[in-house]
């Protein structure tokens, strides 16, 4: 078993010593801590057999892996995650899972994600290698980010069994058979997802299913790449653009749609970070593959329903009561495309 705690005077500092743990031990990220919220982070790493298992307790701030960390290749793989305390939310492949206790999700360490947290959190992380998941659970790339809720199929008995099995190892007791467990474990993760997700597939066939899910895994890692389309897509998957529109048929909305609607989220998202307050909106704009500015808000407001730059005076606002009218930058002013 190994254990860290961030010791550092400062939260910046605590968070640096928290990205070169999880880092050096996990998968490469970035740790921000929120301003002006004290921040701290205790890991405790075990083994179950070939699954890595990490306890995580951390107060406000961010986990992201990017396409910069996706850029350096990892071995891939998959990350079930069981809130145990607080709440979190995970932002990955397109969706968003809010989560609270008892709630589990799984995470793709090839695809970019960010994992938050507004108040001080713990959860379980079991690492699994991409191939042995794959040989129980079959496309796990359609259950990514998305929300297993607590009592929903065999979730509570899966929480149980990893939170006891976790206690465990961190006691030092030998579970025996830790290989047979793992699998036995896995198994009922599957099962789970099949309960709980059993409408997946009942309109199209599970490769079809598995088709889309790639394609999505694609879009994500290239989202900012303002060449971004659907010929491209289908280009650096080696199919044809037919194929990938076909793909698109099993959601309600076609290729190019979705890679539009992606980036206006993670601009969104990113113009209500205060984190981002000194960049301007079409800087973050630009950032995600937008390369005018009155088309960016264009879509920003069919989406949204407002400017991008009133859309964020607004969301700061709420989230600081004492006002950021002073927010927007001298270029926004200047530019006057973006308001």
């Amino acid at each position: 078993m190994e254990t860290f705690r961030s010791s550092n005077p400062s939260s910046r500092g605590r968070a640096l010593e928290c990205k070169r743990f999880y880092s050096s031990r996990l998968d490469e990220v970035d740790v921000l801590p929120s301003d002006g919220v004290p921040f701290d982070a205790e890991f405790c790493l075990t083994q179950l057999g070939p699954i890595q298992v990490a306890r995580i307790r951390c107060g406000t701030g961010s986990i992201s892996r990017t396409a910069l960390h996706l850029s350096r290749p990892s071995p891939r793989t998959y990350s079930l995650l069981l809130q145990t305390g607080g709440s979190g939310t995970l932002d990955h492949y397109g969706h968003r899972a809010v989560l609270g206790e008892g709630d589990l999700t799984l995470c793709d360490s090839d695809a970019p994600h960010t994992y938050r947290v507004e108040t001080a959190a713990e959860l379980l992380m079991l690492r699994v290698p991409a191939d042995l998941l794959k040989e129980h659970l079959p496309s796990p790339e359609s259950f990514c980010g998305q929300r297993l809720a607590a009592h929903q199929g065999l979730s509570d008995s899966v929480a149980a069994l990893i939170q006891s099995l976790c206690g465990q190892l961190e006691s030092g007791i030998d579970v025996g058979f830790p290989d047979r467990i793992a699998r036995n474990l896995l198994d009922m993760v599957a099962t789970s997802y099949a309960i709980a997700f059993d409408s997946l597939g009942k309109d199209s066939s599970s490769v079809l299913n598995s088709s889309f899910a790639k394609v999505r895994l694609f879009i994500e890692q290239h989202l900012r790449n303002p060449t971004l389309r659907p010929s491209s897509v289908a280009e650096g998957l080696h199919v044809s653009s037919r194929y990938v529109r076909m793909i698109f048929a099993v959601s309600s909305e076609t290729a190019s749609a979705y890679i539009l609607r992606r980036r206006l989220e993670e601009c969104a998202r990113q113009m209500a970070d205060p984190r981002w307050q000194g960049h301007s909106i079409t800087e973050i704009a630009f950032a995600w593959g937008f390369n005018s500015a009155p088309h960016f808000t264009r879509k920003f407001r069919g989406r949204f329903g407002d400017s991008p730059r009133s859309y964020r005076r607004l969301v700061l606002q709420r989230q600081s009561p004492g006002g950021v009218e002073g927010v927007v930058s001298t270029g926004e002013r200047a530019g006057g495309a973006l308001a």
